[in-house]
């Protein structure tokens, strides 16, 4: 039977970039940070309030798990914002908002109030795009 989610795999350009955006904007923490195949290394990082759910940053690259065409219309997807997606929640929408947008996160949407709760949307350094949610109380 299955217990629970350990592992999340977003697709990313470049992951020294996207080690540098998720943990010096985002304010994660890397977990494992070794080397899996030539130029690729199994890369995670995880939010210190939620430990036991890993975001594994894959880079696109022709060869392990792409050919040439798959990895570059990867790549194009991602790059155009049609791939990614995630929701990172927060206690207050409107500080973390303004945090981020600080350390030069582009935010594709204001907060603004939705059924759910407050939200705003904002992408990564390679193109993934991500909900910013404070979940309305119930």
């Amino acid at each position: 039977m299955i217990k629970r989610l350990s592992h999340v795999c977003i697709y990313v350009l470049d992951q020294d970039c996207a080690e540098d955006f998720y943990v010096n904007k985002l304010g994660l923490e890397v977990h494992t940070n070794a080397p899996l195949a030539p130029g690729i290394r199994w890369l995670t990082v995880r939010s210190p309030q939620q430990p036991d759910l890993e975001l594994t940053l894959l880079p696109v690259v022709e060869g392990m798990m792409f050919d040439k065409g798959a990895a570059e219309k990867m790549r194009d997807l991602i790059k155009r914002g049609t791939f990614g997606y995630g929701v990172f929640e927060t206690e207050d929408v409107f500080a973390t908002y303004e945090e981020l947008k600080a350390k030069g996160v582009e935010f594709k949407k204001a907060p603004k109030e939705e059924f759910y709760g407050i939200e705003c949307i904002f992408k990564d350094d390679s193109g993934n795009w991500y909900s910013l949610s404070q979940p309305k109380k119930e």
